[in-house]
């Protein structure tokens, strides 16, 4: 088979890429090696119940204009899907149970509560300072951005733009714990401020960029703002970017896995799928695996030893727990929120394993998911669960489903927080490990990305001293979930791309200044 460009994988990331070059004018084909596409976005169902796998959390999509480089991809390719919106979620933090919002002034009484005037006044002050910030860091769309040397054309409608927020655009470098400690010395805006960086990055705020901390003051904390679900979960969002792959003349494989791409005269020429079959790629090889799954993938001596070495080095994020459940919903308070955070100990730093877990109960805003009376439930450890504990366990064993038992309480417990009786509900019961995200996603040790702080280094990027192989997904462009791997299929596409249909796609969106 001969394509024009082939992708490796079908996360949001390779999907994005792959639609937007089809939109463009290229011959794609995505190979997915499972039977279901969305990579770590993906949905299933199991007895009536419709589960998300991964994403729990969306903003900037339900609306225009927006800075969601998700949303941006999908009005290049004509698409949408119904959102469900709201502003409440839960907490339940050592300090108490309680129900925030997002936008800057209900968090404040909260505040006011905990810590008094002064911890108000040190909020009040450190929106302040993050105020011109946020507006430099939304100031290019990654839309606008290339991974060549013709950049420059794509970023120069933007230049005055970013000349004036020039003062504010060089302290987004660096981590965003420098720009805390000047403005923040109340415990527990600290420690929120922590949990935050650590659900936007898989770090603390020492790890976390002060540009994505930015971005999200920007999007959370301003009037009117409000969170997003998509009707029909991940996985109609997945659907979306799907048919815009396909009614631009794109292709999606599944059950196609990659078995190694092909290099020839030293450039990437196609893939070789465990079938046997050779996909042909006449104009590059897109790789959205990780880092470390796209090494395996290349025959050896086709990189240069210090690149592979560098590569191979970079440290991964720990992995996860999850429980999936449907639950009877007969008799549940009617006012549940769609999400609830849970933090059982600030001392031990918000990215120690079981410390933190994020619970989302979907079907409240959307009762589709679930039977009539039913809810679905998706709890999860975000990035902590450490690989090492399941290292080298038999799927099936007893001491595989001891382990499961044992690392799932917290999660259960968590719960329980919020529905005291949760376990007498449960109608379905799925546990999640890192030999899960190994197994389904195809992860090196179950990973979710990069584990990179902010100073320590850059994040790999989308080339390869390989001509014609590329890589998009969440190991190319900084931040966790959606909006980082969206943007990194846009930048991806466009290294692809002719700078005067950028341009074009640029203009057509509203984009440009």
């Amino acid at each position: 088979m001969d394509t024009d460009v082939v992708i490796v994988g079908s996360g949001i990331g390779g999907l994005c890429c792959g639609a937007m070059l089809a939109r463009y004018g290229s011959r794609v084909t995505v190979c997915e090696s499972h039977s279901i596409p969305g990579g770590a976005a993906h949905g299933f169902e199991r007895l009536g119940y419709r589960f998300d796998s991964g994403p729990s959390l969306y903003s900037g999509l339900s609306h225009r204009p927006s800075t969601n480089p998700l949303r941006h991809v999908l009005d290049a390719l004509g698409e949408d899907l119904d959102w469900a919106t709201y502003d409440r979620w839960g907490v339940s933090l050592p300090e108490g149970d309680f129900l925030t919002t997002v936008g800057a002034d209900q968090f404040t009484e909260v505040l006011q509560n905990l810590g008094g005037l002064e911890a108000v006044r040190q909020w009040r002050s450190l929106q302040a300072t993050m105020e011109p910030l946020g507006r430099a860091a939304i100031s290019l769309p990654p839309a606008a951005v290339r991974p060549d040397w013709k950049a420059w054309r794509s970023i120069a409608p933007f230049i005055w733009k970013l000349i004036r927020q020039g003062p504010a655009l060089a302290r987004l470098n660096g981590p965003f714990s420098a720009i805390m400690d000047r403005n923040v010395s109340d415990p527990f805006i600290r420690n929120w401020l922590d949990l935050l960086c650590f659900l936007l990055s898989g770090l603390p705020a020492s790890g976390t960029s002060a540009a994505e901390m930015a971005f999200m003051f920007a999007e959370w904390y301003k009037p009117g703002v409000c969170l997003d679900y998509p009707i029909g979960g991940s996985a109609a969002l997945v659907a979306a970017l799907e048919r815009g792959l396909k009614s631009h003349g794109g292709d999606l494989r599944l059950r196609a896995h990659v078995d190694q791409i092909l290099v020839e005269g030293g450039r990437a020429v196609g893939v070789r799928l465990n079938t046997g079959e050779i996909v042909t790629a006449s104009r590059a090889v897109i790789s959205n695996a990780s880092i470390w799954d796209t090494l395996n993938l290349l025959p050896s001596g086709s990189l240069p030893p210090g690149f592979l070495h560098q590569r191979a080095q970079i440290p991964p994020c720990p992995s996860f727990m999850h429980l999936h459940l449907g639950i009877d919903g007969a008799g549940l308070p009617p006012d549940l929120a769609c999400h609830y955070i849970r933090v059982n100990d600030w001392q031990q730093g918000v990215d120690a394993p079981q410390n933190v877990v994020l619970i989302s109960i979907p079907s409240v805003l959307d009762p589709s998911l679930a039977p009539v009376g039913k809810h679905v439930i998706h709890v999860y450890t975000p990035g902590s669960e450490p690989y090492d504990l399941w290292q080298g366990l038999a799927r099936g064993s007893p001491e595989y489903a001891d382990l499961k038992q044992q690392r799932s309480q917290v999660m259960w417990q968590a719960l329980e927080r919020v529905i005291p009786d949760i376990r007498q509900r449960c109608e379905v019961t799925l546990v999640g490990t890192p030999l899960t995200h190994e197994r389904f996603l195809r992860r090196h040790h179950g990973t979710y990305g990069p584990g990179i702080s902010a100073g320590d280094g850059f994040f790999p990027g989308h080339k390869t001293p390989i001509p014609g192989l590329l890589c998009c997904g969440d190991s190319t462009f900084p931040g966790i979930g959606l909006p980082a791997v969206a943007a990194s299929g846009l930048i991806c596409a466009h290294g692809l791309v002719p700078v005067t249909q950028q341009l074009a796609m640029l203009r057509e969106l509203d984009l440009m200044p």
